[in-house]
């Protein structure tokens, strides 16, 4: 039996999916039980826990073949990560009580970086996890393909997305979350010993102006991206409500600079199959099947 948290998201669904289609029998572990409910449907058992909660997240652990725990989405975290620290140190105790056989860690492209930047909150978590007599695989994916559904409204209705990764023509790493998913079910299932870290993107890495071409392509209209200028981040994200933009301004230039990088450089990552071209062309159709 896997244990998986995060299974309301997008990595967690994918993972259940995966180990569902392998015929392993999953617990998911959820903060509301009306949110995982399809998955007790689909003949998963239902663990209760929050990331807050120790002693429910030893229970939800306990007896687990493996588990794929996932820190909460934090986009707007306060000044030194006190939210992250607190989480990953919950996590290493309920972890290291329970003891399921081996750990799959949701981490990022950049795990490995100390710079500050938003995704330091996941060189946390390594961190604080690496301490675990356990066998531990931390899992380093690229940037979410699904990050594009965002702009698609902008598409469709003037035909230019901004853009934060610049400049338009650089090549960056993305990687489907359907495909992260099948990639972690893989390690859940096979045996290991002690720590390693599996680094993993899509087949191909594309630049703005090719997802542009991309989404033009499924749109049937023309599609241009424009770069959104550096001096203007700041103020524009604290205009959408963030209380603390710079750690993801950071972020941005760390992916635009290309100091967020895989610790084994492109030629040392997993590919995946899925290109963004693909994923577009079934997010496009998926829009198009829901009501209005």
């Amino acid at each position: 039996m896997y244990a998986v948290m995060g299974v309301t998201g997008q990595v967690g669904g994918a993972v259940v999916r995966s180990l569902l289609g392998h015929g392993s029998q999953v617990r998911t572990i959820a903060r509301d039980p009306g949110k995982a409910a399809a998955w007790a449907k689909r003949g998963c058992e239902l663990a209760l826990a929050d990331i807050s909660d120790c002693n429910a997240l030893v229970e939800a652990f306990r007896g687990a073949e493996g588990a794929f725990v996932i820190l909460p989405p934090m986009f707007d975290p306060s000044p030194g990560f006190p939210e992250v620290r607190q989480a990953a140190a919950t996590l290493r105790d309920a972890l290291q009580s329970a003891k399921p056989e081996r750990v799959v860690v949701l981490s990022t492209i950049g795990g490995q970086v100390e710079r500050p930047n938003l995704l330091y909150q996941l060189h946390l978590l390594e961190e604080e996890l690496g301490k675990l007599s356990l066998a531990a695989t931390f899992v380093r994916p690229a940037w979410f393909m699904e990050n594009i559904s965002w702009d698609i409204p902008a598409a469709q209705q003037d035909g230019v997305v901004p853009s934060f990764l610049q400049p338009l023509d650089q090549k960056f790493p993305m990687i489907a979350t359907q495909d992260i998913g099948q990639v972690v079910a893989q390690l859940l299932r096979e045996p290991w010993e002690g720590k390693r870290v599996v680094e993993i993107e899509g087949p191909s890495r594309i630049s703005p102006h090719e997802m542009a071409a991309a989404l033009a392509q499924e749109l049937h209209r023309d599609v241009r991206m424009q770069a959104v200028p550096r001096d203007t981040w700041e103020a524009l994200f604290r205009q959408q409500g963030m209380k603390n933009p710079i750690p993801r301004v950071q972020m941005l230039d760390g992916f635009n600079a290309g100091w967020i990088e895989f610790e084994a450089g492109q030629a040392g990552s997993r590919k995946t199959t899925t290109s963004f071209a693909e994923f577009v062309h079934s997010l496009i159709r998926q829009r198009e099947a829901i009501p209005s």
